[in-house]
């Protein structure tokens, strides 16, 4: 499953940040604000694409399948002591696996109101659960949202037909029961509904896609790209030995996005906000954004295992074994001791991460080179452009040339 519904986020809200060193020239890092919690470590899907269980990582097969009573209240106590170190007036906690619902939603609450009770009393905690929808039922939603746990789905579209590939273990189409979930969501408690996932898959319909989707009336829609790279690129695009970007280079995902954005854009009222588009028009208007894949604020995520280990975000695990490992655990280390890890420095150096050709982009401050994982290339690590280079220069110059003409339109 990929991150969603809350997100990846680049925002920390440090009132007096602590001096941590990260032997990056005394670069002041900038403190975890979102804790990826894997409170289950399996799921009860087996989805054919799924680069965590079907990728090259295995770190997840030694890993018990639900993080022991232990390992989530010594998670809790490090998420404020952070919170506390750091002075954060808020953090997000995102509850995540595999399929979170395994571990049942009463311990789900325990740990939500555990970490509202020992972070500072002036921090927010605002948490979320990422979910595949087949395990929500009507009891258990009321449970989470009174608990004050906002539910993000992940889907592959609005449709039986787009997920297809989104099967339990015996084969069984998982739709019938993510859809009734979904669906109860909207109608029964809209105000924790968080919004939906989708992977973009160029071999759909755009418009189709977005329209079904809008169907479950989720507040919010985050379209990620497919967890690829240089060495395992992703469906349709050539992968190493070949130019990042250039004339006559395909861009299926950027032309997809496009399309959506098209149809997202003019509609004469906003039918729910599309994460990817308004985080480029805030960047495009030289505006701060929060997500993973554009622009070049610091990651400020953290994942903590379901045996207490403290790693990077899931994505770089679509790279290679045991990419995401710092080392660390909740019982023996702080999250202080994980922000001067340098596979988390190298996430928070902006443009100094990046490859020379991304540097001398005019595009820079808005691509900020994608996503990191994207960038991975066996032979030379994390140095390069994105494998989607073209594709976010297509969709970002398309993007800055309907603001532009929005702009003039409004001045005529």
């Amino acid at each position: 499953m990929q991150h969603g519904g809350a997100g990846v986020s680049r925002q920390a809200t440090p009132r007096t940040p602590r001096r941590v060193d990260t032997g990056a020239a005394g670069r002041l890092p900038v403190p975890f604000g979102q804790f990826i919690v894997k409170v289950h470590g399996r799921c009860n899907l087996a989805c054919r694409y799924c680069y965590l269980y079907e990728g090259p990582d295995r770190t997840w097969r030694a890993r018990p399948a639900a993080a022991a009573p232990a390992v989530l209240e010594r998670t809790a106590d490090r998420i404020a002591e952070h919170a506390a170190a750091h002075g954060l007036r808020d953090v997000a906690l995102v509850l995540h696996g595999g399929e979170p619902l395994l571990v049942g939603v009463d311990r789900l609450a325990a740990l939500a109101d555990r970490v509202r009770h020992v972070v500072p009393a002036d921090c927010t905690v605002h948490t979320t659960v990422q979910t595949n929808a087949t395990l929500l039922t009507d009891a258990r939603i009321a449970v989470l949202a009174r608990h004050g746990i906002r539910m993000g789905i992940s889907l592959d579209g609005g449709l039986a037909a787009h997920n297809t590939r989104r099967t339990d273990h015996a084969g069984r189409p998982s739709w019938p029961a993510a859809s009734r979930g979904a669906r109860l969501l909207a109608e029964r408690h809209p105000d924790a509904y968080a919004g939906i996932l989708t992977v973009v898959d160029p071999r759909t319909d755009p418009v189709e896609m977005y329209e079904s989707l809008l169907a479950l009336r989720p507040p919010a829609l985050d379209l990620l790209l497919p967890h690829g790279n240089w060495t395992n690129p992703p469906p349709g695009l050539p992968g190493a030995g070949t130019a990042p970007a250039g004339p006559g280079r395909p861009t299926p995902y950027g032309d997809w996005l496009i399309t959506v954005f098209d149809r997202w854009w003019p509609a004469a009222h906003r039918e729910t906000r599309v994460r990817l588009f308004e985080e480029c028009i805030a960047l495009l208007l030289g505006l701060p954004a929060a997500t993973e894949s554009l622009g070049l604020d610091p990651v400020n995520a953290i994942v903590v295992e379901t045996d207490g280990t403290i790693e990077q975000v899931d994505s770089l695990k679509s790279a290679y074994d045991t990419a995401a490992a710092t080392g660390l655990d909740v019982f023996r280390h702080t999250f202080d001791d994980a922000l001067g890890h340098p596979g988390v420095a190298a996430r928070q150096a902006g443009a100094d991460a990046l490859a020379d050709a991304c540097r001398a982009c005019p595009l820079l401050t808005v691509c900020g080179g994608g996503h990191y994982a994207h960038r991975y290339r066996a032979d030379n690590g994390f140095t390069n452009p994105s494998v989607y280079c073209a594709d976010l220069e297509r969709l970002v110059r398309h993007i800055a040339d309907r603001l532009s003409d929005a702009t003039a339109g409004a001045h005529r």
